[in-house]
Parts: structure tokens; C-alpha cells; sequence
């Protein structure tokens, strides 16, 4: 049954579904979409067969601390689109916004399949290839991220509103220390195919986080405890960061990595309309570019030639430009 809140809202309202796409009537949603489709990728195109040696050559405590964060992964994207399937999908009727779930449901399979796959390739015990997959059940850490967005997709009482800046804070904080982890090696030159499939889950994770921040400026009725579940998610964030970093590796501790936390925190925060809480700084040099929520620059840079051809360009020829400011 609908919320009382949710009868009032655009978004949600059954009027507002139709069949036929064009005319487009939301343009911002629209084009958002359409970025969405021209960063499609696959996992054939991500080649792992260099990092094997540099998997093999970390010592102990950082395989400790990737393999973590890899088996967070592997889980958390069947629980986005378990909500998006179950929840969003179901309850948003304008059109534009449904295409981008259904775009997105289809990147979250590519994205959890990336995930399985590095855990197949980079560990060889049967043992624990097994406790990682099982990571839900077998990582107090990780299961309690996990019940975290599990409990909003069974919650019948909160509004849209709420919902939404929940699975915002699940793209937006839950996935932003993992990103961080794996840009590290990265500035280390370590484990080329692992990085290079960090950046385009990190682009597609943050256009997702952005869209959610988009979405919200077309309620009526915001969010009224934003601050509050942003603070949780934090906190939790920071448990999990406790539990995969237990000693400081070379560039990265978990104290710097939760002040990492709460400089997305705050942007994320803006983004949705509300001040900074932590007015914390970007502790890592080698993130000031690729800040998970706000300012995905990979759209423009063509990374590899990661952006489809003529995808967003109108009869060939015209440049396809976004008009929000990321």
C-alpha cells in the first residue's frame, strides 16, 4: 500500500505512466539515461591475466584488506537490484526514470559478475574463496552493511523520500572507501585489470548516485531525516573500514580512510539539498579527481574509448552534451 506521504508525489503518481516514450517530457532524466547507456561495458573487456603475479606479491594484510572489499562487492550489487526490482522500479511511473532503472539493473548483473569473477581468479583455496562469497553470512562487517539496505527494501513505512537517500548513501558511502582501496593500488602500478575495472564501476556507481540526488529535487515532500541516515551509514562504514583494515598499510589506514568517508558524507550531503556535517577535508591526493558523488569525470575523458559511439548524439552529427552541473 502507498504511503500517504507518496500520494502527492509527480514520481509516483499512476497518471504519469504511459507507454510511448516520445515526446520526452523530462529531459534531465532522460539525458542521464542516455550517459548511462553510451558507458556500457562488459567483463570480456577487462583483462586480468597480469594481476595474478602482483596478487601474489602483496603481502598479507593487503590481500586481507582487497579481498574484503572485493566479497563486499560481489554481494552489495544483487542487493541494489533486488530494491530496484522489488521497490523503485515498481513505485516510480515516470517513464525516463524507469529506463534508467532498467539500464542500471542490467550494469548492477555486469558489475556483481565483475566481482564473482576476481574472487575466482585471484583466489585459489576452495576455502576461502567459499567464506568470501558468502561474505553476507561469514563477515559480521560486511552482513551488517548488508542488513542495512536490506531492512529499507522490507520497510513498508518510510517514505519514497527516505528510501531513496538510503540506497543514495548505500552507492554513495557504502561503495566510496572500496573504490578508494582499489585507486590506491592503483597509485601503487599494481593489479592493472582489478583498477581498470574500479574506474568503470566507480563511473557507473557514481552517475547512479548522482541520479538518485537528481530524483530528489522532483519530491514535493523531501526527505525529513537525510542527516540522520547519512550518520548511520557513516558509522557503519567506519565498522567496516575497522574490520578490513586492522594495520596501517603503506598510504592508507583506517583513520584516513574514514576521514575519506566523511568528506563523501558531506558531499553527498550538498548534493541533496543539506550543509555539511563533518567539514572534513580529502585526505587522499590520488581520489581529488574521482570523488565518487558529484564530479565523475570519467564521462569525459573517454577512458579507453569506454563511451559507446553515436550513443547520445542526435543524426550523428551533434554534439551530445549534460546541462546539470556534476
Amino acid at each position: 500500500m502507498i504511503n500517504e506521504v507518496d500520494k502527492v508525489e509527480m514520481l509516483l503518481d499512476p497518471e504519469e505512466e504511459r507507454f510511448v516514450l516520445f515526446p520526452i517530457r523530462y529531459h534531465d532524466v532522460w539525458e542521464m539515461y542516455k550517459k548511462a547507456v553510451s558507458s556500457f561495458w562488459t567483463v570480456e573487456e577487462v583483462d586480468l591475466t597480469g594481476d595474478i603475479k602482483d596478487w601474489n606479491n602483496l603481502s598479507a594484510n593487503e590481500r586481507h584488506f582487497i579481498s574484503h572489499i572485493i566479497a563486499f562487492f560481489a554481494a552489495s550489487d544483487g542487493i541494489v537490484n533486488l530494491n530496484l526490482v522489488e521497490r523503485f522500479s515498481n513505485e516510480v511511473k515516470m517513464l525516463e526514470a524507469r529506463l534508467f532503472y532498467g539500464f542500471q539493473v542490467a550494469i548492477e548483473n555486469i558489475h556483481s559478475e565483475m566481482y564473482s569473477l576476481l574472487i575466482d581468479t585471484y583466489i585459489s583455496d576452495p576455502a576461502e574463496k567459499e567464506f568470501l562469497f558468502d561474505a553476507i553470512k561469514t563477515i559480521p562487517a560486511i552482513q551488517l552493511k548488508a542488513e542495512w539496505a536490506m531492512k529499507w527494501i522490507s520497510d513498508k513505512d518510510s517514505t519514497f523520500a527516505t528510501r531513496l537517500v538510503a540506497f543514495a548513501c548505500v552507492e554513495g558511502i557504502f561503495f566510496s572507501g572500496a573504490f578508494a582501496s582499489i585507486f590506491w593500488l592503483k597509485k601503487k602500478g599494481l593489479m592493472p585489470g582489478l583498477t581498470f575495472s574500479n574506474e568503470l564501476i566507480s563511473r557507473d556507481e557514481g552517475l547512479h548516485c548522482d541520479f538518485a540526488c537528481m530524483l530528489h529535487t522532483y519530491l514535493n515532500s523531501k526527505c525529513e531525516c537525510i542527516v540522520e541516515i547519512v550518520k548511520e551509514a557513516v558509522d557503519i562504514e567506519k565498522t567496516f573500514l575497522g574490520s578490513c583494515l586492522p594495520v596501517s598499510l603503506i598510504g592508507m589506514n583506517c583513520n584516513l580512510m574514514c576521514e575519506y568517508i566523511e568528506f563523501v558524507a558531506d558531499r553527498l550531503l550538498v548534493n541533496l539539498g543539506e550543509p555539511k556535517i563533518y567539514n572534513t577535508t580529502n585526505p587522499f591526493d590520488f581520489m581529488e579527481n574521482i570523488s565518487l558523488v558529484g564530479k565523475t569525470n570519467f564521462f569525459d575523458k573517454r577512458e579507453s574509448q569506454y563511451q559507446k559511439a553515436f550513443v547520445g548524439i542526435r543524426n550523428g552529427n551533434d554534439s551530445f552534451s549534460i546541462h546539470s552541473d556534476f
